[in-house]
Order: C-alpha cells, then structure tokens, then sequence
C-alpha cells in the first residue's frame, strides 16, 4: 500500500507526485523522490522496479521478507534491512522495514508488524533543509536513526522486568516462578540481540574506510548510529549477564530450601526411629523378660520413648533442623 510519494529538489519539497510521474522526477537535476509503502504487494514493488530500475535480487529478498538485517551494494544502489522492535503486552513484537536508495530515490517498505509508522522521521527531514541536501543518504541515516532510537524504550522494558524478579529471588516460593520468568525473559534479550548484533555489523560498513560513494558526506551520521547500536548490545550483553548470575542465585536458593526440607525429615525420622527401636524391642514376644509382669512396666516404656523423643527435639531445633 502506498504511504506517501514526495519529490525534493535542493532539500526542499516540490510536490506530491503519482507514480508514474516517478520516472520524469529522478531524471530532473539535485532531485529526489521518496517513497514509502506499507505491506507492498509483487505487483507494487515491480512497478518501483521498474520506475527507479532496481535490481531484481534487491526486490526479491523485499518480497520474500523474514530477511536478516543487512546492508548490500548492488552498483551506485544499496538495499539496507532493518528490523523494528515494539513492546506488546510485555512482548517483544519484530517487524521489518526495507530500504532502496539510490543516487536520486529513496524507497521505504515497512510490513504491518511495524505499527509505528515513519511520518515523523519525514517531517523532521522536511524541517532541517539543510541536512535534505545531502539527499537520499540523510534520508537513509533519518530512517535507520528511527529505527535504532525505538529499541531504546524496549531496552528499559527488559531492564525493569529484570529489576522486579530480581526483586523475587529471596521470596520464599518464587523460585519456580522466578526461573521461568528469567527464561522468558532471557529469550525476549536474544530476540532483541539477533536484530541488533548484525544491523550494528553492517551500519559500521557506511562509516570509516571504504564506504558507498552517496554516504562519503554522510558518515559521522551513520557513526552516530553505530555508537548507539554498540550501546544497546553493550546493555544487552550486561542483562544477559545479569540473568545468569540471577539464575545461578535462584538455583542456590533452591538449594538451600531443599537442604532445609532434607534437615527437617532427617531430624523427624531420626525422632521416629528412636521410636520404632524401643517399640520394637519391648514388643519382642520372650517368656523372661526384664518389667515384662511389672504393672508400671508399660507407663514407663512410653514415658522412656517421650522423654527421650522430646530430648532428641530440643537438641535438633537448637540445632536449626526444626
């Protein structure tokens, strides 16, 4: 679905333009036209392909999809993919946004699990002329900017979900729970690595030795981006950190609660043995034995085994094993 189709000369905005005037725009002199689609159909991205003669590899990976983050070179072009990631409901929602630019276009296709739209990033462009007449490889730069500055609120979502189970972990009987939540929660960290590892791999190709000629004035831009890409992942790689040593913690707590349980039966069977031995030994069916005719001989045998069972409590509570 097509979003919008702006043409800009010398970084300020010439006019709405349909698309198949697209083709007479790019030819003009300091002219570009950008344009962006929603959920784009084969059909729409071959009519971009042949209004702006974009490569065929390039259009088929943007129509498959599901691709990973990248930037290519294809001639004076690039074809850069990008993944969004939104918090849904706690979750961690990734969509995709692909990217052709060429010395005089600029074309964006995001898919529809990307809600956040980039409307904004067009209206910034449009606000600072100076930095359009850079052409499509600001507009590249403003996009990609967009992308990597939405990971940030995702960023502080996994960390204050890691502060409350850390908050958990010496609850007693939360440790079931706190393990399942911190797999969870280590799964929505690698999802989120697997988008930025890459993207921060392929950004750090467009600034410093040999970049694409359109983004030799661009470049400090594009550091930008990797700087704050390498932020994220050094945040990532510190709550993967965190979880472990989390985990570790937990599992110790299990430990030590199972440690406390295995001392409280020990204590009560040892109790329970004593028990079982007197009883055992007084209910032996001999003809001569000691107290066997004795009419306190009973009494005193329970009283023997209670003393002796409230003895051995005393000295197992002080203990700390009850």
């Amino acid at each position: 679905m097509l979003i919008n189709c702006v043409a800009y000369q010398d970084g300020k905005k010439l006019a709405d333009i349909p698309v198949e005037d697209i083709s007479d725009y790019v030819e003009k002199p300091e002219t570009f036209v950008w344009v962006a689609l929603r959920d784009a159909q084969p059909e729409e991205l071959a009519e971009m392909k042949e209004e702006f003669g974009l490569h065929e590899l390039a259009v088929e990976d943007a129509s498959r999809g599901h691709q990973r983050p990248k930037i290519e070179e294809y001639g004076d072009s690039l074809f850069v993919v990008v993944k969004t990631i939104e918090c849904r409901d706690g979750e961690v929602a990734v969509g995709e946004v692909d990217i052709f630019v060429g010395q005089n276009y600029v074309l964006s296709s995001r898919d529809g699990h990307s809600q956040q739209g980039f409307l904004g990033v067009r209206a910034r462009a449009e606000r600072e002329p100076h930095m359009l007449r850079l052409g499509p490889a600001f507009v590249l730069y403003a996009l990609m900017d967009a992308v990597v500055d939405r990971y940030f609120p995702v960023l502080d979502m996994l960390e204050t979900e890691l502060e409350k189970i850390e908050e958990m972990i010496f609850t007693q009987g939360q440790q079931r729970d706190n393990i399942q939540r911190l797999y969870e929660l280590k799964g929505k960290v690698t999802v989120v690595r697997h988008v930025v590892a890459p993207l921060m791999e392929a950004v750090g190709r467009l600034h410093g030795g040999r970049v694409p000629s359109m983004c030799q004035e661009t470049q400090e831009y594009f550091r930008d981006v990797h700087d704050h890409l390498h932020r994220i992942s050094a945040s990532l790689d510190g709550i993967r950190d965190t979880i472990a040593t989390a985990m570790q913690v937990n599992l110790s707590m299990v430990a030590i609660e199972e440690s406390e349980v295995n001392k409280r039966l020990a204590a009560w069977a040892a109790i329970f043995a004593i028990v079982t031995a007197f009883a055992g030994l007084w209910g032996m069916n001999f003809k001569y034995m000691p107290e066997l005719d004795w009419k306190f001989g009973y009494p005193m045998a329970i009283a023997v085994m209670v003393g002796v069972c409230l003895y051995l409590h005393r000295r197992f509570k002080k203990a700390g094993w009850l």
